[in-house]
């Protein structure tokens, strides 16, 4: 099964130097109330939508964190069959969708790809993290801004591109 797990580019540093992504961990997969919400049958774009729940939850990930570098990452993952069990049921809370925790210790070598931000989408996602809490609480402008961040395609990496992609994060 792939998954998609939200990181940091210190994450991502981080996750490349113990080679692991951590135990017990939160990503996003295609599950059943990601199919109901998107409304597609097409593998693809219920992955593509699936990534995109995992790049709004790096979002909030670098709103946590001023000090991260301020891109999105993303890394994708497969998992055997069974390790991803969805999350509870959060409402209607669409940061939500397709939320999976995954068990056991997920070695960076099971990779797939990593997504990360290109430059010019640094301004956008700076402005979107330090926006996320407003927007949250129902700001139209603020959901405006982050809205703009994820106007921005997050690039593909492979991951052999790891070791290029930390040396972003310092």
């Amino acid at each position: 099964m792939r998954v998609y797990v939200p990181l940091t580019l210190s994450g991502l540093a981080e996750a490349y130097k113990t080679g692991e992504l951590g135990a017990e961990l939160v990503a996003y997969a295609v599950t059943p109330a990601l199919r109901e919400w998107y409304l597609s049958d097409d593998l693809e774009e219920l992955e593509y939508a699936a990534l995109g729940r995992a790049a709004l939850a790096s979002l909030r990930r670098l709103a946590a964190d001023p000090g991260a570098g301020r891109r999105r990452v993303v890394v994708a993952v497969d998992v055997p069959d069974g390790s991803a069990v969805a999350g509870p049921d959060r409402g209607p809370d669409p940061a939500g969708l397709g939320e999976v925790r995954v068990a056991g210790p997920v070695r960076l070598s099971r990779a797939a790809s990593v997504h990360v931000d290109a430059d010019d989408a640094e301004a956008d996602v700076t402005a979107a993290a330090q926006a996320l809490a407003a927007a949250d609480g129902g700001d139209d402008d603020a959901q405006f801004t982050v809205d703009g961040a994820e106007d921005h395609e997050l690039l593909w990496y492979a991951t052999q591109e790891i070791p290029h992609l930390v040396g972003l994060a310092g």
